[in-house]
This record gives structure tokens, sequence and C-alpha cells, in this order.
């Protein structure tokens, strides 16, 4: 006798939808819940790392950076028309003697960039105890651009001056990891020379999640101090290019 139609076994299709449409178990509410903790979690952690910056400075840090900020912006506007009316001058050429003036601080300036000249002026001194032998190269090189963003003018770690070229490193020395500036051997307690607004470079190293931070947090001691005079005395051998070249047909 065959079978009813309503006793036929289900079929495969029916079996796959039964299996789409998991039962609500004890297991099935807990992964639920535990997706949604996770969920939630990460959001936190995306709404706490995106404010970890400026907006945890305390208000009178705030009006300290922005101070410093309208200084340079001050000295830049001031260096602007010193420069335009020596160009005026130059075009002119009745002013010989600014002239001559100018080609000299011109070199001056590019000697202090190029490291081939000492530097002195207000900055910031930086020393960095490593009991741990936990500060590496990129850690050194978060520092200069930290450095070079808020201002620093001229560069020196340990006795190496740092310059646009300058590159960070590690050598073997014993089984002991060593770190090198530019080839140099550089050991601690790391020493960091900058010139430049002391205010606005100091404020930069403790920003939350900065330089001073990151090296806390690998178990270094990092000290900034702010001085009216740094001296950077350390000098670079001139190089001659090898790839680039005078363009004097360039306007």
């Amino acid at each position: 006798m065959l079978p009813e139609p309503d006793d036929q076994p289900p079929s495969a299709w029916s079996r796959l939808a039964q299996m789409g449409h998991p039962r609500p178990t004890k297991a099935n509410l807990l992964a639920a819940l535990l997706a949604l903790s996770l969920g939630f979690a990460v959001v936190t952690q995306v709404r706490q790392t995106r404010t970890s910056g400026l907006e945890n400075l305390r208000q009178s840090d705030l009006v300290s950076l922005l101070a410093s900020v309208n200084n340079q912006s001050s000295r830049l506007d001031k260096d602007v028309r010193d420069l335009t009316r020596t160009r005026d001058g130059l075009k002119s050429g009745t002013d010989d003697e600014a002239a001559v003036e100018a080609a000299r601080d011109r070199l001056a300036s590019l000697g202090i960039l190029a490291g081939t000249q000492k530097a002195t002026g207000p900055g910031i001194k930086i020393v960095v105890n490593d009991p741990n032998n936990a500060v590496s190269a990129p850690n050194l090189l978060d520092t200069v651009q930290e450095l070079r963003g808020s201002g620093a003018e001229a560069i020196q770690i340990g006795n190496v001056r740092v310059v646009a070229n300058s590159w960070f490193g590690t050598v073997d020395e014993g089984g002991q990891q060593v770190l090198v500036v530019d080839g140099k051997r550089v050991k601690p307690p790391y020493t960091i020379l900058a010139i430049g607004d002391s205010h606005t470079m100091s404020t930069a190293m403790a920003i939350p999640g900065g330089v001073v931070e990151q090296l806390k947090n690998i178990g270094a001691q990092p000290t900034v101090l702010e001085l009216g005079k740094v001296d950077v005395t350390a000098l670079r051998p001139i190089t001659p290019a090898r790839y680039a070249q005078r363009d004097d047909q360039g306007k």
C-alpha cells in the first residue's frame, strides 16, 4: 500500500531550508550575545582612538600651542617681507651692499640646513634613558619627524648632525643591537638637541600618543627640557651630488 502524501519524507530542499533557520538554542543565543559585545567594544575603541589627539589636551596647553603657532606664523610673515624687500633691491641693481648681505644670509641658511655650519639658538634638549634597550631606529626617526614638524631648524643626535638625507638603523655589537645614525653608533642615554621655538617643540613632544608617550610605553625614560640657548656643533662634510645638477636654464 502506498503511503499517504502527508506521510512522505521531506525533500532535500526542505531539509536545507530547515538548516538555514537554526533553532534558538542556548548556544546560538550566547554566540549572538558575544558578537554584539565584540561589536560594541570595537566601536568604543575606534571612538576613543579618534579622540586621543588634541582633544585630550588641557585648555591651557591648547592655548599655549595656538600662541606658539601664531608666533611662528608672525616670524614667517616677517621673513617674507624681508625677502621681498631684498628681492626688490636686487632687481633695482642700486644696492650692491644689500646684494652681498643677502648672499651671505642665504649661504648661512643653506649651511645650517645642510649641516655644514654650526648653529645656536633657543630650543630643547631631549634625554632618553633606555634601561631595557628597547628604543629602535623607527623611534628615533619618529622623534626627528615630530621635531621637524614643529619647526626645528637644526637637529643633533649624540655627535651626529641630522639633515634631510639622514638615515637610521641598527648594527649587531656582541649580540646586542646598537642604533646608528648615518652610519655612526649612538648609545643610551640618547641626547637629542633641536633649535627652534622651544615651547612649540616641547608641546609637540608631549601630545597624547606622541613621541614621549610612545617611548614610555616601551620602558624608556624621556626627559624634555626647554632651553634659552642650544648649541648644535656637529658638522657634516660637504659631499657633491651624484645625480642632481644645477639647471642654469631653469626659471
